[in-house]
């Protein structure tokens, strides 16, 4: 029998991510016995830090926060299910509707509140080669291993800055790999300095000796990928002067991470945090953004690692539950995180090296082929836009746009809605629901004007 599924549905708080912030902003919301909706669009709840699969064995606390997850009947797990779009929001709401996508079907999700635990993504940065089959990101290496990548006998080199070349580096060497390199730009005495920090933060400090690695340079990083089809050498710069080149199968490239706040712009939250350099969510001590019913946590606010992503979570969900006090009992957890997130943004700045990689044949945006010297001249992100196409394909600016804010400054415009691609089926869902006082006009006429009227009258 065809299950009847409803084109509006409502929840108390509907949380969007479930990584380590989604899922304990979920588990503190819980006991207040709200109707709790989470949403990620990955088959199992963990996000990018707690990611399932094949040959994957997950750490005792994302165990821990599944089981407990489980446990909790007012908790609604969505796995699979992206937002993509607004919503008409009915009245009374103190949050915006969401348009929610499934392998199935869409609909629209009214909720009093929204917590947004959209993570973080990897910044890649163009360089000669970076687009040749085997290039890939550093955690983007970390994932293809965990779903079950096959690099055993592999010769792997690992450039770019931060623990995470660490964290990659002993994923494939666990996965049978042999990492010839581990290229970090920062010098020597950024490391070291790093280094004599952690026992403020001993459980990093413990983690970090069980990733160090024999082949881990410092004051190197990547100039070029050479090769036809696929990796077949690639060259590093040692220092300020020499070179090496090393035969390889893969490169995996990590230079830090991008706050994804794609879906908190569309909803018309704020810039801003002191951990992401600007390009972060922007929300008060109790997680607050600017928008109304709306709230955020975890690296889509700045970054600092599963930790302080935990904290900022429970902080979220109580404070969306009303039990603001419960919130303030977390302040002190979260200061001691934050203090490891300033550390860690103060050891890892960028070599401004980095931005003269690209070649003028380099492309920096890769869904439409947009190479480094069509952009050079251009005035700014819509300018690039406008003339070249950049931004404009799959990734709508998600790889590029980040790129192109480093390498020239540009700042990429707010997205609006649609947020991504979405079935007319889905569409047509965004309909104002039927109320008493108010019948709802036919679906055919028009199915997407709330929507639409209100994207017309974004800038």
């Amino acid at each position: 029998m065809t299950q009847h599924h409803p084109a509006h549905e409502r929840c108390d708080i509907l949380i969007i991510g479930a990584g380590p912030a989604g899922l304990a902003a979920a588990l503190a919301a819980a006991p207040s016995g709200a109707s709790i909706t989470v949403v990620d669009d990955n088959p199992q709840p963990g996000g990018q830090i707690w990611r399932d699969g094949p040959q994957v064995v997950l750490p005792a606390m994302a165990q821990q926060h599944r089981a407990a997850l489980a446990r909790h009947t007012n908790i609604r797990l969505l796995p699979g299910t992206r937002v993509v779009g607004l919503g008409d929001p009915q009245p009374g709401d103190k949050a915006p509707a969401l348009l929610l996508e499934d392998a199935d079907r869409g609909w629209t999700q009214h909720s009093h509140r929204i917590i947004l635990c959209t993570g973080a993504r990897e910044l890649l940065l163009p360089f000669p080669g970076w687009t040749l089959p085997g290039v890939t990101g550093a955690g983007a290496l970390q994932a293809l291993i965990k779903a079950g990548l096959d690099v055993r006998g592999q010769r792997i080199v690992i450039a770019g800055t931060g623990p995470l070349l660490l964290a990659a580096a002993a994923a494939a060497t666990k996965a049978g790999a042999t990492v010839l390199r581990v290229a970090e730009q920062a010098p020597w005495s950024a490391l070291a300095g790093f280094a004599a920090q952690l026992p403020r933060w001993p459980a990093k400090a413990v983690q970090a000796l069980t990733l160090l690695h024999s082949q881990l340079r410092a004051s190197s990083h990547v100039l070029e990928v050479q090769g036809t089809t696929r990796v077949l050498t690639v060259r590093l710069r040692k220092g300020q002067l020499a070179e090496e080149t090393m035969a390889c199968d893969r490169v995996a490239c990590g230079f830090g991470l991008v706050p994804n706040t794609h879906l908190g712009q569309m909803l018309g939250c704020t810039l801003g945090g002191p951990l992401s350099g600007g390009q972060g969510l922007a929300v008060d001590a109790h997680m607050r953004t600017s928008v109304h019913g709306v709230f955020a946590a975890g690296e889509a606010t700045g970054f600092g690692g599963s930790e302080r992503a935990l904290v900022q979570g429970a902080m979220a969900g109580h404070v969306a539950a009303g039990n603001a006090q419960q919130a303030e009992a977390l302040r002190p957890q979260l200061a001691h995180w934050e203090g490891f997130a300033q550390a860690l943004q103060a050891s890892f700045p960028l070599n401004e090296a980095l931005k003269t990689l690209a070649q003028p044949d380099t492309l920096v945006c890769r869904c439409e082929d947009v190479p480094y010297t069509a952009l050079a001249d251009r005035d700014g992100w819509i300018d690039a836009k406008l003339h070249t196409r950049c931004g404009m394909g799959a990734c709508q600016g998600r790889i590029c746009g980040a790129a192109t804010q480093h390498l020239f400054g540009w700042v990429p415009a707010p997205p609006r809605h649609l947020l991504a691609p979405a079935r007319i089926g889905t569409l047509a869902t965004a309909a104002p629901p039927a109320t008493p006082q108010s019948p709802a006009a036919p679906v055919a006429s028009h199915p997407a004007d709330g929507a639409a009227a209100r994207s017309a009258q974004r800038p």
